[in-house]
């Protein structure tokens, strides 16, 4: 689940001088790999780690065309914990694996993104209980350093939600718009600002809001940023082992730090 950004950004070409005796300079490698460390693995507002800090990692190949495919992971902490209503939705999980393909293009200051993703909890899956995997859907356009962001469930449920009735929650929606200003020196700002609709189970819409500053060290990106969110129901509030007992606040306000490198 996580803002896979570096999937999402063009790469340039060096400018060579006009005189240089040269070759044409190679195209970019389209096969990239990052890998991060983060205090606290938060998605859409909500942590996905219950605070704690998690290692993440994906792989992406992006064809000249336009086209891309990539993969993505991290450790979570809160398939196999319960939930408000005591429940866990798999057993023996850990890990969150994304999935996701698409095709983009930019044309000057303006481009665009379409394409697919399948976030995958590895588990045993439990008997009569929604399952978290979920797939989305998602359109997104941008300018200069501004984008916006609609992402759509396709698939019967959205990471395991279940209607007030019982019904599935497919169709659920997340409109995200997001800034990424580039201060020069190798500093830049971030701000984020997004809405999550629950289909059929509006106890569980909320809005969530980032800022944050990044640094580029040469050797890679440290990120310290502040998320919260207004979903103070109880819904969100998760416990280790039963209703109540050590229970984590996972969509209250959270300051983080992460550190990724891209290969």
């Amino acid at each position: 689940m996580k803002k896979f950004a570096h999937a999402l950004v063009l790469t340039g070409l060096v400018a060579m001088p006009a005189l240089a005796m040269a070759d044409d300079p190679a195209p970019p490698n389209p096969l990239t790999a990052n890998i991060g460390l983060t205090s606290n693995y938060v998605f859409r507002g909500i942590s996905q780690s219950q605070n704690g800090p998690a290692i993440q990692g994906g792989i992406d190949y992006a064809h000249p065309s336009g086209f891309y495919v990539g993969t993505w992971a991290s450790n979570v902490s809160w398939v196999s914990t319960l939930n408000a209503a005591g429940k866990a939705f798999k057993n023996n999980n850990s890990m969150e694996l994304d999935l996701y393909g698409g095709f983009r293009q930019s044309m000057g200051d303006f481009g665009y993104d379409v394409g697919a993703i399948e976030y995958y909890y590895p588990g045993d899956k439990i008997s009569g209980v929604a399952s978290p995997d979920t797939t989305e859907v998602y359109v997104s356009g941008s300018w200069k350093f501004l984008s916006l962001k609609y992402s759509h469930t396709v698939s019967s449920h959205f990471v395991g939600w279940v209607g007030a009735q019982g019904q599935n929650t497919r169709n659920s929606n997340y409109i995200e718009a997001n800034a990424n200003y580039d201060l020069g020196g190798g500093w830049g700002v971030l701000g984020h600002v997004g809405h999550q609709k629950i289909e059929n189970l509006s106890v569980a819409d909320y809005t969530d809001w980032k800022v944050g500053a990044t640094k580029d060290v040469g050797f890679g990106v440290f990120t310290l940023a502040y998320t919260d969110t207004n979903a103070d129901t109880p819904t969100y509030t998760w416990a280790t082992s039963a209703v109540g007992a050590n229970a984590k606040k996972v969509a209250d306000g959270h300051l983080f730090l992460s550190f990724t490198k891209t290969f």
